[in-house]
C-alpha cells in the first residue's frame, strides 16, 4: 500500500494522458473505452429514431 494522498502514473509522467486529452478535445472523439461506447450508442440511436 502506498502513502495516503500520493499516486504515481508513468503515463502521466511521459505526457500520454495529456496528449490523449488534447486529442479528444480537438477531435471530439473520446479516447476511453466507455466514452467510445457512449458516443457510438448515441449515433446508433440517432440513426434508428431519426425523423
Amino acid at each position: 500500500m502506498g502513502k495516503f494522498g500520493f499516486s504515481f502514473s508513468w503515463k502521466r509522467l511521459l505526457g500520454i494522458t495529456s496528449a490523449k486529452q488534447s486529442f479528444a478535445r480537438k477531435t471530439g472523439i473520446p479516447t476511453s473505452k466507455s466514452g467510445v461506447e457512449r458516443k457510438l450508442g448515441a449515433i446508433f440511436l440517432k440513426l434508428i429514431f431519426r425523423k
